[in-house]
């Protein structure tokens, strides 16, 4: 049995995103599947294992699908937990000020 290090929270996000976005359903799955399965202590080491990551605030930005699509969390590390806070296009992202936030 395979045990996940790491719980995100919701899915539902990427999911919704997945289907608004078919193109990047792909991609989205690929992080879920690499995201559940590390032991990520640090913004380093998210950043070595996702090189298209950036912290921006007290969010973790991940560039996805080759940076049509930007996936924004918040990473508790000592409790392994990610929060997905919202999934959308480039210039969506572009329009709020997420340092401030």
């Amino acid at each position: 049995m395979r045990r996940f290090l790491v719980r995100i929270i919701s899915r539902k996000a990427s999911i919704d995103a997945s289907a608004r976005h078919a193109e990047w359903a792909v991609s989205l799955n690929a992080w879920y599947k690499i995201t559940k399965a590390t032991d990520w202590n640090n913004f380093e080491q998210v950043k070595a294992g996702w090189k298209k990551s950036d912290k921006v605030g007290k969010f973790v930005v991940f560039d996805i699908s080759h940076n049509k699509c930007r996936l924004v969390s918040v990473i508790k590390y000592r409790w392994k937990m990610v929060y997905i806070r919202a999934v959308m296009t480039h210039p969506e992202y572009d329009k709020v000020n997420w340092e401030k936030l």
